[in-house]
């Protein structure tokens, strides 16, 4: 199915996109979503005991707002915005880049879950990994994204 028609009426900006409380929410499914399959893929494949394990985890948003900051692009954000504008920015872009075909879901998954690491059972820890493999799922996408600014 085609759902770029959820889209065209957007300017072709970063902050249109970034900003747009729509998108924000479709968004919201899509990183939740990849971030527990990921992490539980992860999970399962570095267990010693052959468990299966599904964490159904939802994303922090100092996650996605750290990820947005190491991606470099805050630009897509409103002026001023706090951590949960930057991660709402966030969920704005992927939601976009995956209406338009960009990624796919498993492509989302399967990036998440190549940049994690065995440190994500520390919280603390979690938090810095996931916001870097947020932030190269960011990179990755990046050229494809519209350069106007306003």
């Amino acid at each position: 199915m085609v759902y770029d028609f959820l889209v065209k009426d957007l300017p072709k900006t970063q902050k249109a996109i970034g900003t747009d409380k729509g998108l924000a929410k479709i968004g919201d499914s899509i990183v939740n979503l990849t971030y527990s399959v990921a992490k539980s893929i992860f999970l399962t494949n570095n267990q010693c005991d052959n468990k299966i394990i599904r964490t159904g985890q939802k994303v922090n948003k100092q996650i996605l707002a750290e990820a947005l900051k190491k991606a470099n692009m805050k630009n897509f954000a409103k002026n001023r915005a706090d951590a949960h504008d930057l991660a709402d920015t966030v969920e704005a872009i992927l939601a976009y880049v995956w209406i338009n075909r960009i990624i796919t879901i498993d492509e989302i998954i399967d990036l998440l879950k190549n940049n994690l690491s065995y440190n994500i059972i520390n919280r603390v820890k979690e938090i810095e990994i996931a916001a870097n493999a947020f932030a190269k799922l960011l990179d990755k996408i990046k050229e494809f994204l519209p350069e106007k600014k306003i």
